[in-house]
């Protein structure tokens, strides 16, 4: 089993800096930068536990929904990722969205 604890601990920190962060940042881009993350987080979870079904997109919940919304499509690709390099891309994907939202 491979460890995923950089993973959840990059998508957590995003969450809390979501959570914390001002309205005003959330819509300058900060809700949407993790809005897409969450969708692409949970596409990569679905090719995995139901590969050659048509994906399902995240719905958009709101920008005060965005922090749960990575936290739990996180945490589920966090149980399907094989092994180290996955990881390390996933944690890529999950710093540049951070950096993007400015959080």
């Amino acid at each position: 089993m491979v460890d995923t604890t950089p993973f959840i601990r990059a998508v957590d920190h995003f969450a809390d800096r979501l959570r914390a962060a001002p309205q005003s940042r959330l819509q300058r881009g900060g809700a949407a930068e993790a809005l897409a993350l969450a969708r692409e987080l949970a596409r990569r979870t679905q090719r995995v536990e139901e590969p050659g079904t048509e994906l399902r997109e995240m719905p958009d919940a709101g920008m005060f929904a965005a922090a749960d919304q990575i936290t739990v499509a996180g945490h589920d690709l966090a149980l399907v990722l094989k092994d180290e390099g996955e990881v390390e891309e996933a944690v890529r994907l999950v710093e540049e969205a951070r950096r993007r939202a400015g959080v």
